[in-house]
This record gives C-alpha cells, sequence and structure tokens, in this order.
C-alpha cells in the first residue's frame, strides 16, 4: 500500500512538473493569429500552420525546462518538490534536454521560412525567445524585478499572435495586433496569478514579483482590471468595427473569469488554498483565446 501511495505522489509530482494545461500558451497565440488570417484572406495554409504548432510547443518546452534550471541556480525552487531539476537531480541533462527542444523548435520555424522565402517569421520568433530567456536566465533574469508580466504580454501577444499572422499572410494587420493585445493579457494573467503562493520563497530568492511588490490584497484587486480587460477590450474593438460580431463569444470563458476573481479575492493570502488559482487562469486563457479565435474563423467563412 505504501508503495503504491509513493508511486501515485510521484505521478502527480511529475505531472505538475510536465505541466500539460500549461502548453495552451503555444498553442492559443498559433490559433488566433491563423484565425484572424482565415477571416481576413479567406485561406488556410494548413502545413504552415502544423509545423508552427509543434515548433510553439517545443520552444514552450523548452522555456519551461530552462527556467527550472535557472530557478535551481538562485535557491528559489529549493522548496518546490515538482520542480523537474529536483525530480531528476540532475540539471545539466535537463538543460541539454531544453536546449535540444530549443533546437528542433527553431528548425520547424526555418522549414516555414523555406518554404515562404521570407525570414520575417525568424526574427519574430527568435525574439519571442530572446525575451523568453531574459525573463529567468543570467545575466538578465528581468522576471525577479517584477518585469515578467510585460515580457509575457510582449511575446505571446504582438510577437507571438503577429508571427503566427505573418506565416498564413506574409503580411501585417492592425486586426492581428488588436486582437495579440487580448491574448497578451490573458497569457500574463497566468503568470500574474502564479505568484500569490509563493510569496515568501520569492522574498527569499530576492524575487520582486508584481504580488511581492503590491502585496497579496492589492495583487487580488489589480487581477480584477486585469481580467475585466479582456472582455471590455474585445466588446471596445467590436464596437470599433475592428473585430466582427463572432468574437463576442469570448464571453464564454467570462464563468472561468469570475470563478478566479473570487478564488483569489477570498484566498489571496492563503498560499495553500491559492496555489491553484493559476490553472484556473489557465482555463480563462485557453476558453477566451478558443472563443476569441473561434468568432474570426467563423466571421471568414
Amino acid at each position: 500500500m505504501t508503495t503504491k501511495v509513493i508511486a501515485q505522489d510521484n505521478s502527480k509530482l511529475w505531472m505538475a512538473a510536465i505541466k500539460p494545461p500549461m502548453y495552451s500558451v503555444a498553442i492559443i497565440p498559433i490559433w488566433v493569429g491563423t484565425a484572424v488570417a482565415i477571416a481576413e484572406t479567406k485561406m488556410l495554409h494548413p502545413g504552415i500552420f502544423s509545423i508552427f504548432l509543434f515548433s510553439a510547443i517545443l520552444i514552450i518546452a523548452w522555456l519551461n525546462l530552462s527556467n527550472d534550471v535557472f530557478d535551481s541556480e538562485t535557491g528559489i525552487d529549493q522548496n518546490k518538490a515538482h520542480s523537474i531539476v529536483n525530480l531528476t537531480g540532475n540539471k545539466s541533462l535537463i538543460f541539454r534536454l531544453a536546449n535540444l527542444f530549443l533546437a528542433i523548435g527553431i528548425l520547424g520555424i526555418v522549414a516555414i521560412a523555406y518554404l515562404q522565402q521570407d525570414l520575417t517569421v525568424i526574427g519574430l520568433v527568435i525574439l519571442c525567445c530572446a525575451l523568453g530567456y531574459s525573463y529567468q536566465g543570467p545575466p538578465f533574469r528581468l522576471g525577479y524585478q517584477g518585469l515578467g508580466e510585460i515580457i509575457c504580454l510582449i511575446a505571446f501577444g504582438p510577437l507571438g499572435v503577429g508571427a503566427a499572422y505573418y506565416s498564413q499572410a506574409q503580411t501585417w494587420s492592425m486586426t492581428s495586433l488588436a486582437a495579440s493585445v487580448i491574448v497578451g493579457i490573458a497569457t500574463s494573467l497566468i503568470l500574474f496569478c502564479s505568484h500569490f503562493h509563493q510569496v515568501e520563497d520569492d522574498l527569499a530568492a530576492g524575487k520582486l514579483s508584481p504580488i511581492v511588490r503590491l502585496g497579496t490584497a492589492r495583487g487580488a484587486q489589480v487581477l480584477r482590471w486585469f481580467g475585466g480587460s479582456i472582455y471590455v477590450l474585445t466588446a471596445l474593438f467590436v464596437a470599433l468595427g475592428m473585430f466582427p460580431m463572432w468574437t463576442l463569444l469570448v464571453f464564454v470563458s467570462l464563468p472561468f473569469t469570475i470563478g478566479l476573481l473570487r478564488h483569489v479575492n477570498q484566498y489571496h493570502d492563503r498560499p495553500e488554498k491559492v496555489s491553484n488559482c493559476k490553472f484556473i487562469a489557465v482555463a480563462v486563457h485557453f476558453w477566451s483565446g478558443l472563443m476569441l479565435g473561434l468568432g474570426f474563423v467563423l466571421a471568414g467563412i
């Protein structure tokens, strides 16, 4: 019985370390950028979409694994049982694996550039990767200065969505840029929520996350504006004629957002209770992005 319990606990730790739900942050920017391109060009290049999606997932795997490695060097993850470095005890192996994922992911983007004879997408993705590295990687570690949410918004918003749109249309779009802001905000929401339960560890490691700077109570108040902006901006862009009416489907995700805000407001200062709020934020991100993209696709049919 004891062996079985230990095996189950290890399985849960590995699932938490791999973070399957977090890979929606790779999928949604590609989906929304492609969806806007479908609405505007009435065309889809499925091969390009598939390669880009596969590459994005590998690049996110690199980001997650390398962040575990960099965090292990600062000691911020010493109490994190589901750190992959802590689970394996082999930091160098994890770092090599992370870089392998990055190399394969970049090769996919190179393939897209070769097929289209256009280097623009490579430039955008390399810039995304550079920002991702600057978040935790030395000597920058900008996440420790509280800049992670801004990096996240730019990388997964204008750059990520813009690259996906360009890979389909090979041009630029103000509508794509507007949609990318919403995706960037929803992605940053996940990172913002991940800080509530680890204030003590962040302080001990000298990491000045937004929640360390604001405090959990004020952070919960900021979260209301942060989450609400997804719906306000969507409605505004529809009213301005930039988005089709179908994109109001994004409001399907509103119950998840309300649930997130209530949960954080109630438990913001109780780490053991609020630690799951980032997974609620993942649901907000996934459903808002899925419905936003679906609205564009339906408008383009």
